[in-house]
């Protein structure tokens, strides 16, 4: 079944963007899910569709822009929204959480404004919201391969600091952490690590690769490194196994990668319970 992914190079394009997205989106993710921030990748994600509409709303009524990349304008789009999440959470500092509905909402009406301006839906916005094997190029996963060294170098230098703001951000202000810098940081490494990974996973359904693998290792993890270690291996088997289901079932590969993230999770939590229930049994609980 994988032989197929050594003989095309679109095939390869697509396993390799892949890889590198099952290996930041759980990376970044498991930061995520600690600081009860899930629905930023939403947000995010929802403003990388307008960033895309707007795209192929220019290609199609600017005679004149006829190459236009949508990745590159989908990251401009979406980088602003997590600086705009950043300037709100800062207006309603008792309530930061608004910031990312508001976000939200308006990434999802301005998008289909965009949308019905460009006609309606087409081939290619099809592609960037379930995914396509097909649709990654070779400059797209250099793209992806650029961003991911970025967000690893980031968060192998600010490692310390993201994990002191995810459990405790009164004793990361104690302690001199630059909370609004880094956290600033960290979503605007969400919003690339999203809009880069659109064309595997899709735009509607990339948060789960972020988040899925992540509620899967918590289940079975004994510490913070090691629920790292899961969620991105748990990642990088629902990639590398959705893949190869939807180039074979000629289907996008944004459904048959979350399905796969939602086995892995349903036996997770089967063999937790089980575990438990076999260590009360033989305490004689």
């Amino acid at each position: 079944m994988f032989e197929v992914f050594f003989k095309y190079e679109f095939l390869q394009n697509a396993a390799v963007t892949g890889m590198l997205v099952g290996l930041v989106g759980p990376l970044l993710g498991v930061f995520i899910v600690v600081r009860r921030l899930s629905l930023i990748a939403d947000a995010l994600s929802h403003i990388t569709l307008t960033g895309i509409a707007a795209s192929l709303l220019l290609e199609k009524k600017v005679a004149m822009i006829t190459d236009l990349n949508p990745v590159y304008l989908g990251m401009v789009f979406s980088v602003l929204g997590a600086v705009l999440i950043e300037r709100i959470r800062k207006m309603y500092k008792n309530y930061e959480e608004l910031a990312i509905p508001i976000i939200l909402s308006g990434g999802i009406g301005l998008g289909v404004l965009l949308i019905s301006l460009a006609d309606g839906f087409n081939t290619d916005l099809f592609s960037y919201l379930f995914g396509s094997v097909a649709a990654v190029s070779r400059s797209n996963m250099w793209t992806v391969l650029i961003i991911t060294i970025i967000v690893l170098v980031i968060v192998v230098l600010f490692y310390k600091e993201l994990f002191v703001l995810s459990f405790d951000e009164d004793h990361a202000k104690v302690s001199g952490v630059k909370g609004r810098w880094i956290h600033l940081l960290f979503i605007l490494m969400v919003a690339l690590v999203i809009a880069s990974s659109m064309q595997v996973v899709g735009i509607l359904l990339v948060s789960a690769l972020m988040t899925l693998p992540v509620a899967s290792a918590l289940k079975i993890a004994k510490s913070f490194k090691q629920t790292i270690a899961l969620s991105v291996l748990f990642g990088e088997t629902s990639v590398l196994i959705g893949l190869v289901l939807a180039y074979h079932l000629s289907v996008p590969p944004g459904g048959t990668i979350v399905m796969i993230t939602i086995l892995i999770l349903i036996v997770t939590i089967v063999s937790k319970n089980v575990s438990t229930s076999f260590f009360m049994v033989k305490e004689g609980v």
